[in-house]
């Protein structure tokens, strides 16, 4: 199968690009530059900017004999933006970009559009309720959120008026190989021994393997009932920050050194020093409901956060021998 993949040089696509390579798929990599990153076997075709797509500025060439698009690529989310209009900046690249590349990829015959989103369209925190499902009025509570949002509705209007099939994905935390932000701090920290202050997080995760996000894409490429649809996955187990941080612990063959605080004193303190949003990302609820995936395309999740872990941990040891 020719598949197109954007944000190819990203944690996601990367991982992914590898994975459909060994399934042997014809990859087109859509990327802003060329590549060094990427295995040989890849197509590589620029199309620039995404915020720039439209108007006289048009790709449709590079969808030829495309089958289906995975698109990754986006304007992150960042704990501390410096733009003048952060939503502003997440429309131009988020929504917009998003749009006229549906659009593109309509117009050339592609059969099928699948959009990696996000959980955040969902909220931020399952704290005192049941877990998000698809089914739920959309909450988001940032800009990321609501940009994700509106690409989301954008593109069931362009499948509504193409023959192109659309299929919504909205993961939680994604960890793996390669994984940066505060998933890997947190792993940086446990490997060198240091002390955390997590003995006590009685919290719920729904945490999403890159091995398991790759494997649901992969069943999103052909199976004919996930058209149209968006669906929530995990790895179907959740655990709290405390639990997580003991098995990535394990994984290194490290104690754990974890310290027993109050959560509430926790909370307290970062307020104190502005670190509010990290507090309620590592000590707060998010949990989803993965049951849609498991009974309309009989999904379920092909490795486990243990599983994921010690190949995390074997490239980090082979990157440093």
């Amino acid at each position: 199968m020719r598949v197109l993949v954007t944000g190819a040089t990203g944690f996601v696509g990367k991982a992914l690009v590898t994975e459909l390579v060994a399934d042997h798929h014809h990859v087109v990599a859509a990327l802003r530059k060329q590549s060094t990153e990427l295995p040989m076997e890849v197509e590589q075709k620029l199309i620039g900017d995404l915020s720039l797509l439209g108007g006289p500025t048009t790709i449709i060439d590079t969808f030829d004999n495309i089958e289906v698009v995975i698109h990754t690529a986006a304007r992150v989310h960042i704990m501390k933006d410096d733009a003048a209009d952060p939503l502003d900046e997440f429309r131009k690249v988020n929504v917009e970009g998003t749009v006229q590349l549906a659009q593109q990829a309509a117009k050339a015959g592609v059969r099928r559009f699948i959009f990696l989103s996000s959980i955040k369209v969902n909220g931020e925190s399952t704290d005192n309720r049941s877990p998000f499902r698809e089914t739920d009025e959309p909450a988001p509570e940032d800009a990321y959120g609501l940009s994700k949002l509106e690409a989301e509705q954008a593109l069931f209007e362009v499948a509504r008026s193409t023959s192109m099939e659309v299929v919504i994905i909205r993961p939680p935390l994604i960890y793996g190989p390669g994984v940066k932000a505060n998933f890997a701090s947190m792993m940086k920290i446990i490997k060198k021994g240091l002390p955390l202050p997590f003995g006590s997080v009685s919290n719920q995760k729904s945490i999403l393997a890159i091995d398991n996000l790759n494997n649901f894409i992969k069943c999103c490429m052909v199976h004919p009932a996930a058209a149209n649809q968006v669906f929530l996955i995990a790895d179907g187990k959740d655990v709290s920050t405390t639990e997580l941080l003991q098995k990535i612990a394990k994984a290194f063959q490290r104690s754990s050194r974890l310290i027993p605080m109050p959560m509430s004193l926790m909370t307290v303190f970062a307020k104190l020093i502005g670190k509010q949003n990290i507090a309620d990302r590592l000590l707060g609820n998010l949990q989803v409901d993965i049951s849609k995936a498991r009974h309309l395309i009989g999904w379920k999740p092909v490795i486990s956060l243990e599983q994921q872990l010690n190949k995390m941990v074997e490239l980090d040891r082979n990157s440093t021998q």
